[in-house]
């Protein structure tokens, strides 16, 4: 056999079972923004007592109580709308893909909303998944979420509004194979939902059930915990227009800026970050130095409003909520003024009767709409307000953030916003570069070494360091250096699945069969869509002689991967008469 193994590793001939590679992998997914449904006046008009969480968050009902009028405009926006149950706005679909010759659907049944999934002529490839929530909010697409044994995974077919198409999951149209096992991170969830659990320790995506404790985006992520206000109205709580300029646009930039990588910083969580907080202090974007990116990502409006003249002349004086209320959308009939309006507070009522007075909608012709570089079938308004945007085609150049920040010809990372701390900062420029790396930029890599072994020298404690620096190794054939750096990941963090994913496949191939196993099954355990782990375990037992327990991983690689062709081959082998563990 091969060994077969992820990232431009070479391939060894061994009679040896195959074994996976795992990709340590830090780069954030994106999601679509997202939808739920709320019936307003009703909600707004709830009595009874107010039970403050301990973290101090309460929901929106109990904002409504003194600012309904405010709590009835936002619950029709789209942020309103972020997440919920999807058995409300429910819109049934069918769906064949062609490249898989996966036929789904997604239908009403018994109270429950369904998932199904067949591919004609292949029995094996048929099933369905009770779709628990929509992530969505409808305006730009939607997706939904569906739980195995706890474990919550994204439906591998979205809606997609701009296109008016459903379609596969974003980056998931050329599969072969139907993807049940796409994870729902927290990460990605954090900007959908409010009060949302985090996963038990040790998972990706084991949730507590719900894993909302509330529907779509609320009144407290924009202006903190409110129990202390809503029992006692003299104590404060967050307006954000009255927060300094960085604090202000942190709140926006928690969920509306994307960067090319996003690095949490060593001991936090980005979902830690409160209104009123620094978010440098809980997550770091890093954007391209050069003009290396496709164009304009869901998620860049940060960046690309930082280069347009208008942010450039105002400073810090221009906010988001300079053309944007976040507690209320304008019809779309009325979107055109609504936005002509904020134009001319800045630009002059005069300008306007001269400058195009028979076209009243200025971002048609200076706020274009464009396909997103990140996401297919969606469509993205450039924040970069360009005098003539058509013949000034161009895609993000961080350089003009800062005058400090020097145009260059070579690849370079450049932290947004900018400060020099973050430049200087060594560990989360490395895990940025590594991230770039690993998302298909190969050119990121030495960049991403040399990083690496720089950050190790200053942070030889820092696990996330010293597993990307493990992975450089195991490429470069350092098989003892690798090994040694992944034990004192471990040793310092016992939950890095990469970590002791990959320290598994360098035991196994240096014969240390029952160390491998130790290693792969409780990742296996925690991470149940990483097919490839539960198939080092297969294939080892195969191996091994322990065919029933081979039999047993094999099936909960199947579980949550029904359509992995490798895993439906093996099975049919463990099953034969005498059994065989051919790949």
């Amino acid at each position: 056999m091969k060994f077969a193994v992820l990232d431009g590793l070479k391939k060894a001939a061994s009679r040896k079972p195959r074994w996976n590679l795992a990709l340590t992998a830090l780069a954030f997914l994106l999601l679509l923004s997202t939808t739920g449904s709320a019936q307003v006046e009703k909600d707004a008009a709830k009595d009874g007592p107010i039970r403050p969480q301990s973290t101090g968050y309460i929901g929106n009902q109990a904002c409504a109580r003194c600012h309904a009028s405010i709590y009835n405009s936002y619950a029709r926006t789209p942020m309103a709308h972020a997440s919920g149950p999807t058995t409300e706005n429910f819109v049934p679909a069918e769906f064949v893909h062609a490249k898989s010759g996966a036929h789904y659907r997604i239908y009403s049944e018994g109270g429950a909303v369904w998932l199904s999934f067949e591919r004609p002529g292949d029995p094996a490839a048929t099933g369905k998944r009770q779709l628990l929530y929509s992530i969505g909010s409808g305006r730009r697409g939607r997706t939904y979420l569906f739980a195995v044994d706890d474990f919550v995974f994204e439906s591998p077919v979205n809606w997609y509004a701009g296109r008016q198409r459903w379609d596969m999951a974003p980056a998931y149209g050329d599969v072969r194979e139907i993807p049940l096992n796409l994870p729902a991170y927290p990460q990605c969830l954090r900007c959908h939902a409010s009060g949302m659990n985090l996963p038990f320790t040790g998972t990706e995506n084991r949730y507590p059930a719900p894993p909302f404790t509330q529907d779509g985006v609320g009144c407290e992520r924009c202006h903190g915990p409110g129990a202390a206000h809503a029992q006692t109205q003299s104590a404060a709580i967050v307006n954000p227009a009255k927060l300094s300029p960085e604090r202000r646009d942190a709140v926006c930039m928690q969920c509306h800026l994307e960067g090319n990588a996003g690095i949490e910083r060593a001991g936090r969580s980005a979902y830690d970050f409160r209104p009123g907080d620094i978010l440098d202090d809980y997550i770091r974007h890093y954007v391209l130095g050069t003009n290396q990116s496709s164009g304009l990502g869901a998620n860049s409006q940060f960046e690309a409003l930082a280069q347009s003249k208008c942010k450039l002349k105002s400073g810090e004086s221009m906010s988001c909520t300079s053309c944007h209320d976040p507690h209320n959308s304008p019809a779309e009939p009325e979107r055109a003024s609504y936005f002509r309006q904020k134009c001319l507070a800045c630009h002059g009522a005069a300008f306007g009767l001269k400058h195009h007075p028979k076209q009243a909608d200025c971002t048609a012709c200076h706020m274009p709409s464009s396909s997103s570089a990140d996401i297919s079938h969606v469509e993205v308004t450039d924040h970069r307000i360009r005098v003539r945007p058509r013949l000034s085609e161009q895609t993000l150049s961080p350089q003009l953030l800062q005058d400090s920040v020097a145009s260059s010809p070579a690849l370079s990372l450049v932290p947004f916003p900018y400060s020099k701390e973050a430049t200087n900062d060594i560990r989360d420029q490395a895990l940025a570069w590594q991230s770039l790396a690993n998302g298909g930029m190969p050119e990121a890599a030495p960049e991403a070494e040399r990083s690496l072994r720089k950050a190790a020298q200053q942070a030889p404690d820092d696990p996330a360091i010293l597993a990307g620096l493990a992975f450089v190794e195991l490429n470069h054939g350092a098989v003892d250096r690798a090994r040694t750096l992944y034990e004192k990941t471990l040793a310092l963090d016992p939950n890095q699945l990469d970590a002791r994913t990959n320290l598994g496949v360098i035991e196994a191939r240096s014969g240390h069969i029952t160390r491998a196993i130790e290693l792969w099954q409780p990742a296996f355990d925690r991470a149940p869509g990483r097919s490839s782990i539960g198939m080092n375990l297969a294939r080892t037992l195969c191996e091994e002689g322990k065919i029933e327990e081979a039999k047993k991983n094999v099936s909960r690689v199947l579980r949550f991967n029904p359509d992995l062709s490798k895993a439906k081959k093996l099975q049919q082998h463990l099953n034969d008469t005498p059994p065989s563990c051919a790949p």
